[in-house]
């Protein structure tokens, strides 16, 4: 199954669709006034299913300038450097592999708790030791014998993309090793010798990996909850200057919603991973973890308050609007500090904070006692204060089981398999496709060898992805990064003319290579190849630095070339066709919300039901929108009315999800909705849902009662989702 960065590839939702022609009539002339005969429309419009050619500007290529680490930095290149410097030293050519397995090493290393990352850099360590030494065995059989079984092996670790982020690095990391082990036949002393080289380089990196990451064992914890309060912080910021710019149209609060709250779900979703495994790994009697815990399930709360808030300023009056921008003014800064990543810059910062937060609850008092923005307000208060002061209150519970059973291991390896062994998987697809093209790049490394041609190879295996939008930008990325950093090792090279000068210029190549992995893909290929021309360099001393640095770029280009066309033309996963797919399962997962909502409201269902099911339907929207922007990026898989659709889709459930919401925290939901309409429409809306999401297109027929207010507007977005479907029925 895709892993959670492949099923959330967005692009900015002001992006989607170029606004350059008319609005076609029919699907949502009558149903969405404002957004259909304005924005959506004309997105649409500038969309042609002929273009084959992906657009580069809505390629999924982005930085993060708060991934720099300067700690992964120096880690790399303490364990590069040392090997290379005792390579040197002793004049051992063989601890060149060492070198190699300690810089892919750290790239392995997932980060986090040290139950979690032992497992993994002890795997790679072994098995890559295993793989180098018998591959080489094994080339010396001869290519009949050397060719399947590789292409077999690197099947099997593209596959093993099944069982999560960290065994999907592991995977890759793997396969370069299978490939390079290809390169040479070896004899059993030399085969032993190399994998000795690399279970040592291996080691030395996880040790000295392990010993440093132990100085802060809750960093990875307390980033990940800091980028939920930067997320929070960005999307009140974007809020407040809707709010400022008075604007009311339906596509730029559509925007906002599409870019922001999708940005927000999932730093909560990657942060919630990382605070229970490491909840699970301390223990709940971990102050740091529980810490953690609580700021994250509290940001979550915020984040269901301000999407209130969001749907009571869409339609808001002038008063509404000048209320709300005074909270927003106050709020954005608070979450800004509030990212602050270690308790050491809270408590410093407590008594700014505490002010802040006084200020805002003042301006909250000031509100009419039945106005609904006043009850927003104090929920964000009250979530602010919970943040700030870092303690449970009586009334919150976070919702998570920290204790909950682990799957057996045998259930753990099983299950991935069962669901991802069908041809509907684009996993198992993507490593077909993988071990297919590296086949005859294999042949062509064996039969017409020379030290270079594995770089060919690798880049295939590396720059394919399971969907064709990642693969065509990890191209573009490797491609110019990787010609970049050819001309600096060139120029190193010029000036590092020992062996003992490029040892010493690897500390820094390395250090700026892995500090800035996070950074960007394209940057981090730039600072990656001086530091592999090198590692190179001192195994062929004979060789001139801009040849390797040419013949690199060379076969990256044409590898990257090949992976394109391959996922292109071989089985792709068009998402076209699995827009439709998405949509329903994001249907019913607001339906589902709905109804815990409505049932909320009649005291059939715990308050306690309501956040999980309003968790469970923005991750399906998040992965509605993240297929719609791969499927905008392909532009050939298609129709035109399919996309049209599932845009208006995703409007209406974004809206839906607000409206509900909304509901939660009006003080007079319970006066102006009677139980017997809401028990009506409850009823209405949960077959109407159902009907959407198993793909009919006829809706129940409309109870006699009316539904004013929150429920005539959810009833009225539910009608153009069943009107969307409609028109594709046609």
């Amino acid at each position: 199954m895709p892993t959670l960065a492949e099923q959330r590839v967005n692009v900015p939702a002001a992006r989607l669709l170029p606004a350059n022609g008319t609005a076609r009539p029919g699907l949502v002339k009558d149903r969405l006034p404002q957004m259909a005969q304005n924005g959506l429309t004309s997105w649409i419009s500038g969309w042609s299913p002929n273009r084959l050619a992906p657009d580069l500007t809505r390629l999924p290529i982005v930085h993060n300038l708060r991934g720099f680490s300067l700690v992964e930095g120096v880690r790399a290149a303490l364990s590069v450097s040392v090997m290379i410097a005792l390579s040197e030293y002793f004049g051992l050519q063989v601890l060149r592999e060492a070198a190699l397995a300690a810089l892919w090493t750290c790239l392995c290393d997932p980060g986090g708790p040290i139950r979690r990352r032992v497992p993994v850099l002890l795997s790679f360590a072994l098995i890559g030791a295993l793989l180098t030494g018998g591959f080489g065995l094994l080339r010396g059989l001869g290519p009949a014998i050397a060719l399947p079984v590789g292409v077999l092996a690197l099947f099997a670790a593209s596959f093993a993309r099944v069982y999560g982020q960290a065994v999907q690095q592991l995977g890759a990391l793997l396969s370069f090793t299978i490939v390079l082990s290809l390169d040479t036949a070896m004899s059993f002393a030399d085969a032993a010798a190399t994998a000795g080289a690399f279970a040592f380089g291996a080691l030395w990196a996880t040790v000295l990996s392990l010993l440093i990451w132990r100085l802060y064992p809750y960093r990875a914890t307390a980033q990940a909850v800091a980028e939920v309060y930067h997320a929070l912080a960005a999307l009140t910021g974007d809020l407040y200057m809707l709010v400022q710019s008075n604007e009311f149209g339906d596509v730029a609060w559509q925007t906002h919603a599409r870019s922001r709250r999708s940005a927000v779900r999932q730093a909560i979703e990657t942060a919630r991973d990382t605070v229970l495994d490491m909840l699970r790994s301390r223990g709940a009697a971990s102050l740091p973890a529980s810490r953690s815990l609580i700021r994250l399930e509290t940001a979550d709360q915020i984040f269901a308050a301000l999407i209130a808030l969001s749907d009571v300023l869409e339609r808001g009056t002038a008063a509404e609007r000048a209320a709300a921008k005074r909270l927003l003014r106050r709020l954005r800064p608070l979450l800004a500090v509030l990212s602050g990543p270690t308790p050491a810059e809270l408590e410093r910062r407590h008594p700014r904070i505490r002010r802040s937060i006084d200020a805002m609850e003042s301006e909250v008092i000031r509100l009419p006692a039945t106005d609904v923005l006043r009850v927003i307000g104090y929920r964000l208060v009250d979530r602010l204060r919970i943040a700030n002061n870092q303690v449970v209150p009586d009334h919150f519970m976070p919702d998570a089981n920290v204790g909950e059973r682990r799957l057996a291991l045998r259930e753990r390896l099983l299950r991935p398999l069962r669901t991802n062994l069908n041809w509907r998987s684009p996993t198992l697809r993507h490593a077909l496709r993988a071990a297919v093209m590296a086949g005859p790049a294999l042949a062509f490394t064996m039969f017409w060898f020379s030290p270079y041609d594995h770089w060919l190879t690798i880049t295939i295996v590396a720059t394919m992805q399971p969907f064709f939008a990642l693969t065509y930008a990890r191209a573009l990325e490797r491609i110019v990064g990787t010609a970049l950093g050819g001309i600096v090792a060139a120029g190193v090279g010029l000036l590092c003319t020992t062996p003992l000068s490029i040892a010493l210029a690897m500390f820094p190549l390395a250090m700026v290579a892995m500090a800035v992995r996070a950074v960007n893909f394209g940057l981090y290929m730039l600072a990656l190849t001086p530091v592999v021309v090198l590692l190179v360099e001192t195994g062929q001393p004979d060789a001139a630095e801009w040849r390797i640095a040419l013949v690199r770029a060379s076969l990256t280009i044409i590898g990257g070339v090949l992976a394109v066309a391959a996922s292109f033309a071989l089985w792709p996963s068009r998402e076209p066709e699995r827009l439709m797919a998405g949509a329903q399962e994001a249907i019913a997962a607001h339906g589902r919300y709905a109804g815990a909502v409505l049932g909320w409201l009649l005291d059939d269902v715990p308050e306690a039901a309501i956040d999980p099911a309003r968790r469970d339907a923005g991750l399906a929207t998040n992965t509605l929108e993240a297929s719609i922007s791969r499927a905008l990026i392909e532009q050939g898989g298609g129709g035109r009315d399919l996309l049209e659709a599932v845009l208006v889709i995703d409007a209406a459930l974004r809206r839906c999800a607000g409206g509900l919401t909304a509901m939660l925290l009006d003080p007079g939901i319970r006066v102006a909705m009677p139980a017997g309409s809401v028990r009506v429409w409850r009823d209405w809306f949960g077959a109407a849902m159902q009907a959407l999401a198993s793909g009919k297109t006829a809706l129940p027929a409309r109870p006699e009662t009316e539904a004013a207010g929150s429920l005539g507007r959810l009833m009225r977005q539910i009608e153009l989702m069943g009107e969307a479907m409609q028109r594709l029925a046609g």
